[in-house]
């Protein structure tokens, strides 16, 4: 298998920021497949059990982490074009 390399002058492909991106969009896949954590009835917050009210939050939560990854992702994306036209990256 061969390694896929940047091109002389490209940033690399794996940075912390794509990392970072990645981990973003990963956390609630992997929340939610993970049923056996959040699959009990205690405790309840107004009247609704643990099991609901935790999978309504993580709606919340992967909202926030998908803008947090989107933003990063065009800042990523604005400094490679930067680095590609000659400038700082910033």
């Amino acid at each position: 298998m061969s390694e896929v390399r940047p091109r002389q002058g490209e940033p690399p492909v794996v940075t912390p920021v794509r990392v970072v991106i990645a981990l973003c969009l990963a956390a609630p896949f992997a929340a939610m497949l993970w049923v056996g954590s959040y699959a009990r009835m205690e405790p309840v917050v107004a009247g609704v059990p643990f099991f609901y009210w935790y999978q309504m939050l993580w709606v919340v939560v992967s909202t926030a982490l998908t803008m947090v990854a989107y933003k990063l992702w065009h800042r990523d994306q604005r400094a490679r074009a930067a680095l590609r036209e000659g400038g700082d990256g910033r």
